[in-house]
């Protein structure tokens, strides 16, 4: 794979996902986004790369992905609609297998749990009641954590707040920091 600055971002559209392009491109990267309405895009920048199409499917994560040296996931869940995020992290692990990409960072929820947590009380109860109240949800978060963690690539994933420099740092890889106040 040759050497590039171009990254991609899934869920542009989202809070996270918003501030994540912006912060991408203020700090000199090349973005590219996969969205399904484009006319939901309000950021115009010579360096990014609006790619019409759907998490869901591989085809439009190969084309997004293509010429990328790393990816950030920051897909939402659509509403009234079967749950997403493991089959988008499969989608992206084979493209990005194909592509020789090897860095990924995922942005996810503080309702995750993972072995050596240190969460406080009230972050404890949040997840329980994600747990209880979004089964199937977090039953699926629970098959993305094992896909990832199954994978040979460099993830990262980022539990509420993230840092853009996380892109060219390893001090999270192959880590899930909890990052909360």
């Amino acid at each position: 794979m040759e050497s590039t600055n171009k990254i991609a971002i899934l869920g542009a559209n989202g809070n996270a996902g918003k501030f994540l392009v912006n912060e991408a491109l203020e700090k000199g990267y090349q973005v590219k986004i996969l969205t399904r309405n484009s006319n939901n895009i309000k950021i115009t920048n010579e360096n990014l790369e609006i790619i019409n199409g759907d998490a869901r499917d591989f085809v439009s994560i190969r084309k997004l992905l293509k010429g990328c040296r790393a990816v950030i996931n920051a897909v939402g869940q659509p509403k009234n609609e079967s749950y997403i995020f493991s089959t988008v992290t499969k989608h992206i692990l084979e493209a990005m297998k194909e592509f020789e990409i090897k860095r990924y960072i995922l942005i996810s929820g503080g309702s995750l749990n993972v072995t050596g947590d240190q969460k406080r009380i009230v972050n404890k109860i949040g997840a329980t009641l994600f747990k209880v109240f979004l089964s199937k949800m977090m039953q699926d978060k629970y098959k993305e954590l094992q896909t990832i963690q199954g994978s040979d690539i460099d993830w990262t994933i980022v539990r509420l707040p993230f840092v853009i420099k996380q892109i060219n740092s390893e001090s999270y890889v192959g880590k899930c920091p909890f990052i909360s106040n």
